[in-house]
């Protein structure tokens, strides 16, 4: 696991593509695909930072 500094900023989410972001045309991976992995990665980086700002007091 990586280590987190608790004085980073906390992590911002991404950004959510609109529906006409998508061309519907079954790209592999579609915009929706990326921003679940983006989803995915914010949601591991923001608890990482939570436990190292509890470590923090």
């Amino acid at each position: 696991m990586t280590s987190i500094d608790p004085s980073s900023p906390r992590p911002e989410p991404p950004v959510a593509p609109d529906l006409d972001d998508c061309c519907r045309s079954g790209c592999v991976p579609c915009v929706f695909d990326l921003y679940e992995d983006a989803l995915a990665r914010y949601e591991a980086a923001l608890a990482a930072w939570e436990a190292a700002q509890a470590t923090r007091k």
